[in-house]
């Protein structure tokens, strides 16, 4: 709760961006920052402003909600405080959140064909040692030796089970563990071992010595990998319409989003949703384009929206 307008406001873009920031860096998910429009707000909020994800079908996720409530709700529950000048006021409010809609956004961003593709800061497991001929002489004791030198530096299982290299190698794909680390004879002899990143299942050999400084960089690496390839898919999946002949055409061919004008007034946005099936998901907030025309009316305005079809 806040005592000016502005405080509340300033607490409420901050917010925004601690949710945008959350998906991009841990969760590797490039979002859209953006404000959405009086129709799709919060019920009783001044404001809303949203970040919106695309998944991998090109449909969008709200991922995190940022509301300005002004004092609507205070007045409505009488709410007040002893303001600076020792009289009863009532508090601007601002309400923020994700919710656990987020889990799947992260399986349906990164996901594939084989299982799980999880961002190395939020897997339970970041790298798993897979023996290979565990039953030789000395296997299991060097992969045991490397798993205590990695747990400074990473979360590391040692996986000495009886299945087959093979079966493992599925298992933990499927489950998303960043990287795979294999240990055989051989690598020993050699001083070094296989790593396999899950992200693009390319193939390291790292001397043994290397790993606690490789594996970090590494890691990141993967981060920095799965939000390229989310990012590179936002950017090839959303298009651009100026007349709403081509909105429709885009939005029945292509999926993904569509930037679009708008002019602000509600039946546009309606006839949209009811013609095109596309909703606004967001008003930019780093749009810096120049005036247009409202991809329904042709009225004159400065407003782009990105539109698209929503979870």
């Amino acid at each position: 709760m806040h005592e000016t307008p502005e405080d509340a406001m300033r607490e409420t873009e901050q917010m925004l961006e601690v949710y945008a920031r959350f998906c991009e860096q841990s969760l590797a998910m490039p979002v859209i920052r953006g404000k959405k429009s009086d129709k799709e707000k919060f019920a009783g909020a001044v404001s809303t402003y949203t970040i919106e994800a695309m998944m991998h079908d090109g449909k969008a996720l709200q991922s995190g909600t940022s509301h300005y409530f002004g004092d609507g709700f205070s007045r409505a529950f009488d709410i007040q405080f002893a303001g600076r000048d020792n009289t009863l006021q009532y508090p601007h409010q601002t309400s923020w959140g994700m919710s656990t809609r987020i889990i799947g956004g992260i399986i349906m961003t990164h996901g594939d064909n084989d299982g799980l593709v999880l961002p190395p800061d939020i897997a339970p497991i970041q790298v798993v040692i897979v023996p290979i001929a565990a039953h030789k002489e000395g296997v299991l004791e060097k992969a045991n030796e490397v798993k205590k030198r990695l747990k400074p530096v990473c979360r590391v299982k040692l996986d000495d089970s009886d299945n087959s290299p093979g079966w493992k190698f599925a298992e933990y794909e499927m489950k998303g563990v960043p990287l795979r680390l294999e240990l055989g004879p051989r690598d020993m002899e050699q001083g070094q071992c296989v790593l396999v990143r899950r992200d693009n299942r390319e193939k390291l050999v790292v001397g043994l010595d290397e790993l606690e400084v490789k594996i970090p960089e590494l890691l990141e690496q993967v981060r920095q990998g799965m939000f390229d390839k989310a990012k590179a898919r936002l950017q090839s999946m959303t298009y651009d319409a100026d007349d709403f002949e081509q909105m429709k055409r885009i939005a029945q061919e292509q999926p993904g989003f569509v930037r679009a004008m708008w002019c602000g007034d509600q039946a546009c946005e309606e006839r949209v949703k009811e013609e095109a099936g596309l909703s606004s998901r967001c008003m930019p907030l780093d749009w810096k384009g120049q005036c247009g025309t409202c991809v329904c009316c042709g009225k004159e305005t400065e407003q782009m929206v990105v539109w698209g079809k929503a979870y």
